[in-house]
């Protein structure tokens, strides 16, 4: 009978710790996609990149990019419509990146984006006007573009499409 109650005794033991095992496990795999969940909205909450206003003599002051480079419109586009391509689109790349915000005296409304029809690709526009780089422009803070055969001119608050 002690041999019994031991060997019940024993088994219990084992069965108790068996259990605690299994529990474990099934712990950890609830907990890493909590895990992985809570480091993809962090992600997914990081603040987008900021355009910019800058100034400068010749120009006033601009809307520029993230890293400081001039953005553009051309006179000759069409809201919604570029009117920019092959050799043009060589010298005026399309500014294309789309998650950021913007700096005071924009609206964010202001800014979405066309399919151009040349490429395919999404090139972003302010109150409809697609927006570029002049390839000209080396650093942050230079606007060789403004000006440029009288069509070509930097983005600014007060910018008004004709």
């Amino acid at each position: 009978m002690k041999n019994a109650v031991f060997t019940l005794a024993i088994l219990s033991i084992i069965f108790a710790l068996a259990a605690c095992g299994k529990s474990t496990e099934v712990k950890t795999e609830t907990v890493q996609p909590d895990q992985a969940q809570t480091e993809q909205t962090k992600s997914e909450q990081a603040p987008a990149e900021s355009l910019q206003l800058l100034d400068n003599e010749k120009a006033g002051k601009y809307l520029a990019d993230p890293q400081g480079r001039a953005l553009y419109y051309f006179k000759k586009d069409e809201a919604g419509k570029s009117n920019c391509s092959g050799d043009c689109l060589a010298n005026w790349p399309a500014f294309t990146q789309e998650d950021f915000a913007v700096p005071e005296g924009f609206d964010k409304k202001d800014f979405d984006t066309i399919t151009r029809e040349d490429n395919g690709k999404k090139q972003v526009t302010y109150k409809g006007f697609p927006l570029y780089y002049f390839a000209k422009d080396q650093q942050e803070g230079d606007v060789n573009g403004q000006g440029v055969k009288e069509v070509w001119f930097v983005v600014n608050s007060e910018t008004a499409f004709e």
